[in-house]
Protein backbone atom coordinates (compact mmCIF):
# COMPACT_ATOMS: atom_id res chain seq x y z
CA UNK A 1 0.00 0.00 0.00
CA UNK A 2 1.41 3.31 -1.12
CA UNK A 3 2.11 5.97 1.80
CA UNK A 4 0.76 8.72 0.02
CA UNK A 5 -2.36 10.15 0.37
CA UNK A 6 -3.10 11.32 -2.86
CA UNK A 7 -2.94 9.83 -6.59
CA UNK A 8 -0.21 11.63 -8.43
CA UNK A 9 -1.01 13.79 -11.51
CA UNK A 10 0.77 13.43 -14.21
CA UNK A 11 3.89 13.84 -14.51
CA UNK A 12 4.99 12.71 -10.86
CA UNK A 13 5.97 9.94 -9.55
CA UNK A 14 4.38 8.32 -6.09
CA UNK A 15 6.99 8.52 -3.51
CA UNK A 16 8.50 5.98 -1.36
CA UNK A 17 10.91 4.83 1.57
CA UNK A 18 13.85 7.57 1.53
CA UNK A 19 12.20 10.05 -0.71
CA UNK A 20 8.80 10.45 1.54
CA UNK A 21 10.71 10.46 4.71
CA UNK A 22 12.98 13.49 3.03
CA UNK A 23 9.87 15.04 2.15
CA UNK A 24 8.14 14.43 5.82
CA UNK A 25 11.04 15.34 7.74
CA UNK A 26 11.79 18.65 5.32
CA UNK A 27 7.72 19.62 5.76
CA UNK A 28 8.14 18.85 9.67
CA UNK A 29 11.63 20.89 9.68
CA UNK A 30 9.72 24.07 7.77
CA UNK A 31 6.97 23.64 10.18
CA UNK A 32 9.23 24.17 13.09
CA UNK A 33 11.36 27.09 11.82
CA UNK A 34 7.65 29.36 11.11
CA UNK A 35 5.71 28.01 13.71
CA UNK A 36 7.98 26.05 16.82
CA UNK A 37 7.66 23.13 18.58
CA UNK A 38 4.57 24.06 20.56
CA UNK A 39 2.91 24.36 17.21
CA UNK A 40 4.05 21.90 15.61
CA UNK A 41 1.04 18.98 14.46
CA UNK A 42 1.22 15.45 12.76
CA UNK A 43 -1.69 17.02 10.34
CA UNK A 44 0.31 19.93 9.06
CA UNK A 45 3.26 17.93 8.75
CA UNK A 46 1.27 15.73 6.76
CA UNK A 47 -0.77 18.21 4.85
CA UNK A 48 2.76 20.30 3.94
CA UNK A 49 4.25 16.81 2.70
CA UNK A 50 1.56 15.97 0.88
CA UNK A 51 1.04 12.99 2.38
CA UNK A 52 -1.03 10.99 5.15
CA UNK A 53 -0.31 10.87 9.53
CA UNK A 54 -0.10 7.07 9.09
CA UNK A 55 2.82 7.44 6.66
CA UNK A 56 4.38 9.46 9.76
CA UNK A 57 3.36 7.64 12.67
CA UNK A 58 5.23 4.40 10.93
CA UNK A 59 8.32 6.19 11.02
CA UNK A 60 8.45 8.50 13.96
CA UNK A 61 5.85 7.16 17.24
CA UNK A 62 4.81 10.58 18.15
CA UNK A 63 5.39 14.44 17.68
CA UNK A 64 8.01 14.83 19.78
CA UNK A 65 9.84 12.17 18.11
CA UNK A 66 9.37 13.72 14.78
CA UNK A 67 10.28 17.30 15.73
CA UNK A 68 13.45 16.06 17.18
CA UNK A 69 14.34 13.86 13.96
CA UNK A 70 13.24 17.20 12.09
CA UNK A 71 15.66 19.24 14.19
CA UNK A 72 18.69 17.11 13.36
CA UNK A 73 18.13 18.46 9.36
CA UNK A 74 18.48 22.17 10.87
CA UNK A 75 21.97 21.58 13.14
CA UNK A 76 24.83 22.35 12.23
CA UNK A 77 28.25 21.62 13.74
CA UNK A 78 31.84 23.96 13.66
CA UNK A 79 34.98 22.87 14.56
CA UNK A 80 35.92 23.72 18.46
CA UNK A 81 38.14 27.40 18.37
CA UNK A 82 41.85 27.14 18.61
CA UNK A 83 43.08 30.77 19.66
CA UNK A 84 45.76 29.29 21.44
CA UNK A 85 44.69 30.39 24.83
CA UNK A 86 42.01 28.64 26.90
CA UNK A 87 40.56 31.33 28.13
CA UNK A 88 39.30 33.04 24.65
CA UNK A 89 38.97 29.49 23.22
CA UNK A 90 36.51 29.15 26.42
CA UNK A 91 34.53 32.60 25.32
CA UNK A 92 34.53 31.58 22.13
CA UNK A 93 32.78 28.49 22.20
CA UNK A 94 30.36 29.99 24.92
CA UNK A 95 29.55 32.85 22.73
CA UNK A 96 28.92 30.21 20.03
CA UNK A 97 26.22 28.37 22.14
CA UNK A 98 25.05 31.26 23.27
CA UNK A 99 24.42 32.56 19.73
CA UNK A 100 22.74 29.35 18.14
CA UNK A 101 20.42 29.54 21.34
CA UNK A 102 19.41 32.60 21.06
CA UNK A 103 18.60 31.95 17.42
CA UNK A 104 15.44 30.42 15.95
CA UNK A 105 17.09 26.98 15.25
CA UNK A 106 18.01 27.49 18.78
CA UNK A 107 14.89 28.44 20.50
CA UNK A 108 13.18 25.05 18.79
CA UNK A 109 15.82 23.20 20.61
CA UNK A 110 15.08 24.85 24.18
CA UNK A 111 11.46 23.75 23.30
CA UNK A 112 12.55 19.99 22.32
CA UNK A 113 14.87 20.33 25.33
CA UNK A 114 11.74 21.02 28.17
CA UNK A 115 9.30 18.58 26.16
CA UNK A 116 12.38 15.74 26.32
CA UNK A 117 11.94 16.38 30.33
CA UNK A 118 15.41 14.95 30.73
CA UNK A 119 15.19 12.10 29.51
CA UNK A 120 18.42 10.72 28.47
CA UNK A 121 17.49 8.29 25.46
CA UNK A 122 16.10 11.52 23.87
CA UNK A 123 18.69 13.99 24.98
CA UNK A 124 21.26 11.74 23.11
CA UNK A 125 18.93 11.91 19.48
CA UNK A 126 19.50 16.09 19.89
CA UNK A 127 22.62 17.05 18.09
CA UNK A 128 25.16 17.67 20.63
CA UNK A 129 23.28 16.99 23.84
CA UNK A 130 23.98 14.05 25.00
CA UNK A 131 26.86 14.06 28.42
CA UNK A 132 29.35 12.60 25.39
CA UNK A 133 28.92 14.57 22.45
CA UNK A 134 28.08 18.10 24.74
CA UNK A 135 31.33 17.49 26.15
CA UNK A 136 33.38 16.31 23.60
CA UNK A 137 34.25 20.54 22.33
CA UNK A 138 35.23 21.08 25.52
CA UNK A 139 37.24 18.47 25.85
CA UNK A 140 39.29 19.12 23.19
CA UNK A 141 39.88 22.87 24.21
CA UNK A 142 41.39 21.59 27.76
CA UNK A 143 43.31 18.84 25.70
CA UNK A 144 44.85 21.98 24.12
CA UNK A 145 45.32 23.55 27.08
CA UNK A 146 46.96 20.97 28.78
CA UNK A 147 49.34 20.44 25.82
CA UNK A 148 50.18 24.17 25.92
CA UNK A 149 50.97 23.60 29.84
CA UNK A 150 47.57 25.99 30.57
CA UNK A 151 46.33 22.97 32.65
CA UNK A 152 46.93 20.00 34.47
CA UNK A 153 45.85 16.70 33.37
CA UNK A 154 43.57 16.42 36.16
CA UNK A 155 41.57 19.18 34.73
CA UNK A 156 40.42 17.02 31.98
CA UNK A 157 36.86 15.54 33.13
CA UNK A 158 33.57 16.08 31.14
CA UNK A 159 31.94 17.12 34.40
CA UNK A 160 34.45 19.99 34.71
CA UNK A 161 35.01 20.65 31.10
CA UNK A 162 30.97 21.08 30.51
CA UNK A 163 30.49 23.46 33.27
CA UNK A 164 30.42 26.53 31.43
CA UNK A 165 27.69 25.18 29.26
CA UNK A 166 25.78 24.03 32.52
CA UNK A 167 26.18 27.57 33.68
CA UNK A 168 25.02 29.13 30.30
CA UNK A 169 21.98 26.79 30.20
CA UNK A 170 20.47 27.91 33.42
CA UNK A 171 20.65 31.26 31.56
CA UNK A 172 17.86 29.94 29.19
CA UNK A 173 16.03 27.55 30.97
CA UNK A 174 16.22 28.22 34.72
CA UNK A 175 16.14 31.75 34.11
CA UNK A 176 13.91 32.07 30.93
CA UNK A 177 16.86 34.39 29.01
CA UNK A 178 16.32 35.28 25.63
CA UNK A 179 19.87 35.30 25.46
CA UNK A 180 22.90 35.96 27.42
CA UNK A 181 24.79 39.06 27.88
CA UNK A 182 28.50 39.14 27.15
CA UNK A 183 29.20 40.37 30.76
CA UNK A 184 27.13 37.31 32.28
CA UNK A 185 29.97 34.82 29.39
CA UNK A 186 33.01 36.33 31.03
CA UNK A 187 31.66 36.18 34.20
CA UNK A 188 31.12 32.23 33.33
CA UNK A 189 34.73 31.89 32.04
CA UNK A 190 36.57 33.99 34.79
CA UNK A 191 34.61 33.71 37.83
CA UNK A 192 34.06 29.69 37.34
CA UNK A 193 35.62 27.78 34.94
CA UNK A 194 39.12 28.84 34.87
CA UNK A 195 39.39 29.40 38.77
CA UNK A 196 37.66 25.23 38.62
CA UNK A 197 40.51 24.39 36.05
CA UNK A 198 43.55 25.97 37.89
CA UNK A 199 41.91 24.51 41.19
CA UNK A 200 42.47 20.86 39.31
CA UNK A 201 45.84 21.59 39.49
CA UNK A 202 47.85 19.48 42.21
CA UNK A 203 50.75 22.13 42.33
CA UNK A 204 48.55 24.92 42.88
CA UNK A 205 47.44 23.36 45.97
Amino acid sequence: MEDAVRQPSAGQTRRRGAALEEAILGAAADELLESGYAALTMDKVAARAGTNKNAIYRRWPNRLALGIAAYRQLATTTPPPDTGSLREDALELLRRVNRHWSSPSGAILRELLAATGGASELLAQLPDQSGDAAAAPWLTLLGRAVARGEAAPEALHPRVATVALVLLRNEFVMRGAPTAPDDVLVDIVDEVYLPLIRGRDPAAR
